[in-house]
């Protein structure tokens, strides 16, 4: 184009001369013709190019289109086949999951089995009993039967030494040695008859004893455990740690008991505690996740935890409180209301239970024209001398009185906690209206489980007793009750004073409790030196 562009310009420079000498102008002409020539023979090329060019791009185009997908379906496929395996590999674990759990039911239909063959075997030991006795009393018959044939005999030699008539000498033997025979027939039949009631008796309660205690141990491990899955089935060797120094330590600064058991990639722990089995709960996640697990680790972890979680019952307190509407209570209080998150009241959670004892009240006031908030904050607070420290002695109704009392709450809601079990007298309707909500709440079907209730307080029981000798400092009850295991202090306690301490205290447990089968104290005493170089 530019060659054509100077061509039209010389053109119009000299198109004078051009017309003016005829030649130079025809010699132009063809100056311009073969420069309008060139240039369309290149633009041709260019063109021509050009579409070579793109026709080129076109085939790559399509030849990376074609390797793109076939990239595309190889990638599908090895998806599909990861997938495939994964849905096998899960599938092969569930399948393993549901053999372990047919084992287990086999095994505890074998346990079942072999105690209805005890049962069965006591039995007929007690039907054995029977018939021994009753061989006594034929044996009894027979000596009393001698004993007659003794008398006559008797009877008829004094009868001719003494000259005395049959008569008058048998009235005589009679009135003796028939008395006697009584007295003497009788002490053998008391002393046989109480021999075996308390044979019998000892054995019928031996053997009820036993099947409470496995009744109640099985139904405690369903209540009184939590489970933490863990990232690998490694892990539970990292848990144990060298000679299971690492598990003993947890158990120790925890309270809690750790079950490592064939369960897959997961362990159990266990206390009648729900907020120990919390801080356990959290601190084996943690020491899971940081990966570092150690004794003085755990150690650092589970006081962490601790403190986190007694700064979280501050947070669930407020948030119940804000829940209900109630405001102006003492921190305090706040503290003790999240405390019901960790307890119970006969196997009902206690802050689920005074928040629904509190909406009751609310609703019941409402209809009677009572004043809401009072009624909701009464119901709320009504069950808090149950989360005073346990060592103080007393009705919890007069405990939580006495607390509320102390911070200044309302006197109404004071006198409703107080007299909701009739401790002290009703001084207002808000009194009425908690105990009715409360028996409202409790009483539902399925609310409560008497039998739990128990349970945790003869745990806790069994801990304060063995807190009570000098030198304990920590004391943890575990296996539902059959096993409690003491920490003791080593600069106080030396080996031999613990071996005495564990005689002691099991001694104290004989003589304090009752309980079904044995409980195992265990007394713990470890030594450790600290030293820092700087």
């Amino acid at each position: 184009m530019s060659i054509a562009r100077a061509a039209i310009v010389r053109f119009f420079l000299f198109k004078n001369m051009i017309v003016l000498t005829p030649f130079a102008g025809i010699f132009y002409s063809g100056i311009i013709a073969a420069a309008w020539w060139n240039n369309s023979r290149r633009s041709a090329s260019k063109i021509a190019a050009a579409e070579e060019t793109a026709r080129r791009l076109v085939d790559e185009a399509i030849r990376e289109a074609e390797n793109l997908k076939k990239n595309k379906l190889l990638e599908a496929q090895d998806e599909i086949r990861r997938r495939m395996k994964e849905f096998e590999s899960n599938a092969d674990a569930k399948r393993d999951a549901l053999q372990s759990s047919e084992r287990r039911i086999q095994h505890h239909e074998e346990n079942i089995r072999h105690r209805l063959d005890l049962l069965t075997d006591k039995e007929k030991e007690i039907q054995l009993a029977e018939i021994k006795t009753r061989e006594l009393h034929l044996r009894l018959q027979e000596k009393k039967d001698e004993a007659v044939r003794i008398i006559e005999e008797q009877n008829l030699r004094l009868e001719s030494i003494s000259g005395i008539s049959r008569e008058d000498a048998k009235k005589v033997l009679i009135e003796n040695f028939v008395n006697i025979a009584k007295t003497e027939a009788a002490q053998i039949v008391k002393d046989l008859r109480d021999a075996a009631k308390a044979e019998a008796k000892k054995e019928a309660q031996r053997i009820i004893m036993q099947a409470i205690q496995r009744t109640a141990s099985e139904h405690s491990v369903e209540t009184t455990v939590s489970t933490v899955y863990l990232q690998s089935e490694e892990m539970k060797g990292r848990i144990i740690g060298r000679e299971g120094r690492n598990i003993r330590t947890f158990e120790s600064v925890t309270g809690v008991d750790l079950i490592v058991d064939d369960t897959p990639d997961a362990v159990i722990i266990s206390s009648f505690d729900p907020f120990r089995r919390e801080v356990a709960s959290v601190a084996l996640e943690r020491l899971m996740n940081d990966g570092r697990m150690h004794p003085a680790r755990i150690e650092e972890v589970v006081e962490k935890v601790r403190i986190e979680l007694e700064e979280e019952i501050g947070r669930i307190g407020e948030d119940a409180l804000l829940e209900l509407g109630i405001h102006n209570v003492h921190p305090e209080i706040i503290r003790h209301v999240g405390k019901m998150r960790y307890r119970t009241s006969y196997g009902q959670n206690l802050l689920k239970h005074s928040m629904e004892v509190a909406w009751i009240c609310g609703i019941m006031a409402a209809e009677l024209g009572l004043d809401t908030t009072t009624a909701k904050r009464a119901g709320l607070l009504h069950d808090i001398g149950k989360v005073i420290d346990r060592d103080t002695e007393g009705p919890h109704a007069l405990l939580g009185y006495e607390l509320a009392k102390r911070f200044n709450e309302n006197p109404f809601v004071a006198n409703a906690i107080g007299s909701h079990h009739e401790d002290i007298a009703m001084e207002t309707p808000y009194a009425a209206l908690v105990q009715s909500a409360d028996a409202i709440s409790g009483s539902r079907p399925g609310a409560r489980r008497e039998s739990l209730e128990g349970y945790i307080k003869r745990l806790e029981k069994l801990e304060s007793l063995a807190l009570s000798f000098e030198g304990v400092v920590k004391t943890f009850a575990l296996q539902a009750g059959r096993e409690v295991r003491v920490i003791v202090e080593p600069d106080k306690v030396d080996d031999l004073t613990a071996d005495r301490l564990s005689n002691d205290i099991a001694a104290k447990i004989r003589q304090d409790m009752e309980f079904p089968g044995q409980i195992k104290v265990i007394v713990i005493r470890e030594k450790r030196s600290t030293a820092y170089a700087k």
